[in-house]
């Protein structure tokens, strides 16, 4: 008589096991998702520097207070060599003191550095190394160095702020490399394109959110790869970087519809099926859009750097350095935890609007430019 009551209870004890632990696999799922995304609130651009910041010090570019590129890694090896230098003095000193013979291998060893700081002096100069660096570093900042790396593969959504921060990114590299392929590396139509570009450039038009067969992680970073190699073929001359204003043009006119497209989204009240933009929209068009000024502001500074004559030439300095300023200001904005869609007239900030005032003006003085450099 008591078995039928003893299979009931055990199926009972079996069912209630089975849901507390599957109750806790979802609580520890929703745990994991809750901190996630309140570290994405908090902190978008994976960090608390500002995202320019951190590509300056990924990318392997900097800038000297004139507004003069030089390259990162340059840079670095030019203080090693003058240490080295200054330890091959010291030691041809002492050698000289001690005897003849030393303080001949120390001249030879003071020569062989000097040799090398005139050598990464030269690369220093060659037109489009600081270009192509201030192209690849965003892009490699968000593969290999951001926490969790490329998100908009992802199979569950953690987060969206970063996915569409990265996708702003993707489209400013994107265009720069189709433009840097397509005009700035060739005299004209009709000549040869550079393999490299036109691998790289076809590897960064492999949809964001394409997870295998191939990865947009694996095709991105062969882009880099293609990228760099380009940049050696510039280094030892057998490349070609063209600094003229036709070739710059088509570039600025590309970004500028690009920047166009995100001041759009920045202050239109409703979408297109006429519903108004939600707050969880909102804040993805904020990101979006942050994360092209992001990745525009080195691609600017490298502009002024590679193209310094010609806009000296065609008094475009300045317009260039208005645009780098706002760029500049977008890029470093950092809202309090998450995005408010507050009445224009309120207290509270609207974040949309505070971030389409920056890219406007970055929109116009690239207009401007395009113009000035056309005339």
């Amino acid at each position: 008589m008591g078995k039928p009551t003893d299979n009931i209870q055990g199926k009972e004890f079996t069912i209630f096991m089975w849901a507390r632990i599957v109750g806790g696999l979802v609580l520890a799922v929703l745990l994991v998702w809750g901190a996630v995304k309140l570290i994405d609130f908090v902190y978008p651009e994976g960090s608390p520097h500002a995202s320019e910041t951190q590509y300056a010090s990924k990318a392997q570019t900097a800038f000297d207070s004139h507004g003069n590129g030089i390259s990162y890694d340059l840079a670095t090896q030019n203080a090693n060599d003058a240490q080295e230098s200054r330890q091959a003095k010291s030691m041809e000193t002492d050698a000289h003191a001690a005897s003849g013979n030393k303080a001949s291998d120390s001249k030879t060893a003071g020569s062989a550095a000097a040799d090398s700081h005139t050598m990464t002096q030269d690369h220093q100069k060659v037109k489009g190394v600081a270009f192509v660096e201030a192209l690849a570093s965003p892009i490699q900042y968000e593969l290999k160095e951001r926490f969790w790396g490329w998100r908009p593969n992802d199979i569950i959504k953690f987060t969206d702020n970063v996915n569409e921060y990265q996708l702003g990114v993707l489209e400013v590299t994107r265009r720069t490399s189709t433009r840097l392929t397509e005009n700035i590396s060739r005299t004209g139509s009709t000549a040869v394109i550079n393999k490299y570009l036109e691998r790289a450039m076809n590897s960064f038009m492999i949809r964001a959110d394409r997870y295998l067969f191939p990865s947009a992680e694996n095709q991105y970073q062969e882009a880099i790869e293609n990228l760099n190699r380009y940049k050696e073929q510039l280094i030892s001359g057998e490349a070609s970087f063209y600094s003229r204003a036709d070739n710059l043009i088509p570039l600025l006119q590309s970004l500028v519809e690009l920047v166009g497209s995100c001041d759009e989204m920045l202050v239109k009240k409703t979408e297109s099926n006429g519903k108004p933009v939600s707050t969880f929209t909102a804040d993805n068009y904020y990101y979006y859009a942050k994360g092209v000024a992001s990745a525009l502001l080195p691609i600017l500074q490298a502009i002024e750097h590679d193209f310094k004559n010609v806009l000296e030439v065609r008094s475009g300095a300045d317009v260039l350095h208005h645009a780098i300023e706002s760029c500049h200001h977008a890029a470093e904005m950092k809202p309090w935890l998450f995005i408010t869609e507050a009445n224009l007239n309120g207290i509270f900030a609207n974040h949309r609007a505070n971030m389409a005032a920056p890219m406007s003006h970055v929109r116009f003085y690239m207009s401007l430019l395009a113009t000035t450099l056309s005339t």
